[in-house]
């Protein structure tokens, strides 16, 4: 079966953010899809140090809840980032979160589905949205669209019941990540997957 982990980068369990979240979770379900919504923002997460241990070791040096979603991770099909705006970014947590497990995990990413959900109770969010979406888009994961900015509005779980169009929006992203997910494999089994290339690096040590 395939799965898809949700990250709730919000404080609050149930709030906004977690709203939102579970609107997918219901239309992934009806889809045949195993979920999980984590919740990372009410942990406490430090920001990487570059000390480059993850190299050696295989998992990040701080043994927190990054080392524990890193296997999930690799074993699921796609992957829901959800954050609230916190000026016209995402939480500061879910970015120190983000930028540990993908740089500490080295297997391939390729091809899994991801997804950037993003709540605010007015502005900005297409910039918080674009942030995380970079994420997915340097380590050659599709990215899931919807039939708008993936985004609800709200300043409260309450309020954001009330953004039909932003529930719908969630929905028919669920939709379109499993049909992706779907798709993908299906199409891994009949043609294989790409290549990939990692042999170029560029640096410019030499400085010209």
């Amino acid at each position: 079966m395939a799965k898809v982990i949700l990250l709730n980068g919000s404080p609050k369990a149930n709030g906004c953010t977690a709203t939102a979240l579970q609107e997918m979770v219901t239309v992934f379900e009806k889809e045949g899809i195993e979920t999980e919504i984590i919740h990372v923002g009410n942990k406490d997460i430090r920001g990487c140090i570059a000390c480059g241990k993850c190299g050696e070791k295989g998992k990040c040096v701080f043994d927190d809840l990054v080392n524990e979603v890193a296997p999930k991770f690799e074993e699921a099909d796609g992957i829901v980032v959800g954050s609230p705006v916190y000026y016209a970014s995402p939480n500061g947590t879910i970015l120190s979160f983000m930028d540990r497990l993908f740089y500490s995990t080295s297997f391939s990413k390729h091809l899994k589905v991801g997804a950037a959900v993003v709540s605010a109770r007015r502005g900005g969010n297409t910039a918080t949205f674009d942030v995380l979406n970079k994420y997915f888009s340097i380590s050659g994961m599709p990215i899931a669209t919807s039939t708008y900015w993936n985004q609800v509005h709200g300043f409260s779980a309450e309020d954001v019941k009330k953004d039909l169009e932003g529930l719908q929006t969630m929905r028919n992203l669920a939709r379109n990540m499993a049909f992706m997910i779907k798709a993908f494999a299906d199409a891994k089994g009949k043609y294989g997957e790409p290549e990939v290339e990692r042999g170029s690096f560029t640096s410019f040590p030499d400085g010209k």
